[in-house]
């Protein structure tokens, strides 16, 4: 972990950035970029050949033409020079693809800020120490830093849990909750690949395979507990599965009946045999599904943080916009998360920085009139 300097960027005039990825959240990164006047757009790298070539403007859904044409050669990326990149490509399905551009990206003296792998919120006992090794060393080599957040795993779990522990005496359990219908979701890559929604109750997707709920989300309860100064004994996982009572579509595709369409899951980091921190998701593709599960704070979807101690905290997050509902607003919040903590990023020190160790990021610049 590294200590920060303060979050003003001591480059001058705009940042040069880059942007890898143009997809649910890198659409809404590359948006930013391309209005803040604290950055200046440089580069954007995309997956598939039918985005190469296309103005970045278009690929944000703006009007301006910015005269930057995406490519899907990483190495002409790099070439423009950036102080940072914004990295919001896909990892779940390419983790080892995804390791080694941070690696190259890092290795190559260019700052990071991404919202995948989730894991290096806080990869510390959370994966292998031969996979965050490179990470490390690429960041000496660059002496370059990376900064890996969003809303959950970001500042849902991370940033607002530890400020409300702050303000208390003595602290039991934090829990940190997803309640969240994903009907308007769309990613069929990430909803039926990943979570298994749509697939049958006895097949195992790749998320509840053994270990990956705490690979995905055990970054969570580590960084938890490091902000509380504990050492947690084990980290455990446990979540239920249910079907479909009928078919119906969502934004991802088709939902047979007797397939999955709600799952609720649990991370638990445990300590002296008690639950010390946890980090639970309940998911429906339908509001009207389990009605027994915890209910969100408001239509669609909410995170919800839980302190017991003294004092005991009940906090919900309602996330919302005037462009769409609360799967869109949180997109943003992701993709704002990252971009916003850019200039803190540039002027830390080499190394992986956690919410623990970033100063506050304010609202600085962001004030724009309806």
């Amino acid at each position: 972990m590294t200590v920060p300097v303060p979050a003003a960027s001591a480059v001058p005039g705009p940042i040069p950035v880059a942007a890898i990825g143009t997809g649910n959240v890198g659409k809404h990164a590359l948006t930013q970029l391309i209005n803040d006047p604290r950055f200046e757009l440089t580069a954007v790298w995309v997956s598939s050949e039918s985005k190469a070539g296309k103005d970045a403007a278009e690929l944000a859904g703006l009007q301006d033409s910015t005269g930057i044409a995406a490519t899907t050669d990483l190495d002409a990326v790099l070439a423009t020079s950036p102080a940072c990149v914004v990295y919001t490509a896909m990892a779940d399905n390419r983790l080892p693809e995804a390791l080694e551009d941070y690696r190259r990206i890092l290795a190559a003296g260019v700052n990071v800020v991404g919202s995948s792998a989730v894991f290096l919120q806080y990869p510390w006992q959370v994966i292998p120490d031969e996979l965050v090794a490179p990470i490390e060393t690429a960041t000496k080599e660059g002496s370059s830093t990376i900064f890996v957040n969003g809303i959950d795993p970001g500042f849902a779990n991370d940033l607002l849990p530890l400020a409300l522990a702050g303000t208390c005496q003595s602290i039991q359990q934090i829990r940190c909750m997803e309640i969240i219908n994903y009907d308007t979701y769309d990613s069929a890559a990430v909803m039926f690949d990943v979570m298994g929604f749509g697939g049958p109750l006895d097949d195992t997707p790749m998320l509840l395979q053994p270990g990956v709920l705490s690979l995905a989300w055990g970054s969570v309860v580590r960084q938890l507990a490091a902000g509380l100064g504990i050492e947690l004994d084990e980290v455990t996982e446990t979540h239920i599965r249910i079907p479909a009572p009928e078919a119906f579509d969502i934004a991802s595709g088709h939902i047979e009946k007797g397939t999955t369409a709600a799952m609720r899951f649990e991370v638990r980091g445990m300590k002296d045999g008690e639950v010390a921190v946890v980090l639970e998701h309940v998911t429906r593709l339908r509001d009207d599904l389990c009605p027994d599960w915890p209910q969100p704070a408001q239509s669609g979807g909410a995170y919800r943080i839980e302190i017991t101690g003294e004092p005991c905290y009940a906090v919900d997050l309602c996330l919302s916009s005037p462009n769409g509902d609360h799967n869109h607003a949180g997109l943003v919040a992701t993709a704002a998360r990252v971009v916003n903590a850019i200039p803190a990023v540039v002027d830390a020190q080499p190394g992986i920085l956690t919410a623990l160790d970033m100063p506050a990021i304010t609202s600085k610049g962001l004030y724009a009139r309806a």
